[in-house]
């Protein structure tokens, strides 16, 4: 019997598939580790796909484009009307502290004898003075030696342009006269008083504003003399800034 021929092996010309299907997995994996392991920087990840382009399509890369490195400068952008605001802030706070200098000096020997405050705030210069110096119990008349001090506050004054707001305050014990039927008149006059001189030295009267508030804003308990010594008073308010005008808006 003839032994029949062990037929040809045919030779795979797709082998090459499953190498280039590993390699490829492999790339895919490496590719997905880098992606996980770093932070995405969009001009490196343009130049490596462009490398992988010309390795993969024979394309010729372009070199990437590089730009100088400019050296920082701050940008310093002036504001002419804010220096100015500013200025004029500087301006007004040393006119301020000159001013409650000026008063401190004058009213000296009253303020370390605690019959005088000076205070300055936001707001402005505050100068209280106990009532008991300027009037006598009942009165709103002015007592001469006290015609003499206020005299010196207002030269401090009357060559400034700050609003100025006169108040006068009582202690609760009532009047009822034929010049001041309750409290109400009695420190509105006394605070009229004051402007009154103010307005005889000088200081301009459109500057001036007279407040009176009887008994209601004490400063220290009526219940004691002391207390009520205390809450007879008169304030002198030097304004920091002019007031802003009103606007009226019609009710309908």
């Amino acid at each position: 019997m003839t032994r029949r021929k062990k037929e040809e092996e045919k030779d795979n010309h797709e082998r090459w598939m499953i190498s280039y299907s590993d390699f490829i997995t492999l790339l895919f994996a490496f590719f997905v580790v880098m992606y996980a392991t770093s932070s995405v920087n969009e001009g490196k990840y343009k130049v490596f796909g462009d490398s992988l382009s010309s390795a993969f399509l024979n394309k010729p890369v372009a070199p990437p484009k590089t730009q100088p490195i400019q050296p920082f400068q701050p940008i310093i952008r002036k504001n002419p009307a804010l220096s100015e605001s500013r200025r004029m802030e500087m301006q007004r706070r040393e006119r301020m502290q000159a001013i409650a200098k000026d008063i401190l000096a004058v009213m000296s020997p009253l303020v370390q004898m605690g019959k005088v405050r000076v205070m300055q705030s936001a707001v402005g210069i505050t100068v209280e003075i106990n009532a008991s110096l300027l009037f006598k119990p009942g009165q709103a008349v002015l007592e001469p030696d006290s015609v003499k001090v206020l005299e010196a506050v207002a030269h401090v004054l009357k060559d400034d342009s700050h609003d100025i707001q006169v108040k006068g305050y009582t202690d609760n014990t009532p009047i009822n006269t034929p010049n001041y039927p309750s409290n109400w008149e009695l420190s509105s006059a006394r605070a009229s008083s004051v402007v009154r001189l103010f307005a005889q030295n000088g200081i301009n009267p459109s500057r001036m504003v007279v407040e009176g508030y009887a008994q209601f804003q004490p400063v220290d308990s009526n219940g004691t003399s002391r207390g009520r010594a205390k809450n007879r008073r008169v304030t002198i308010m030097i304004l920091a800034a002019a007031p802003q005008p009103e606007t009226s808006i019609p009710v309908k």
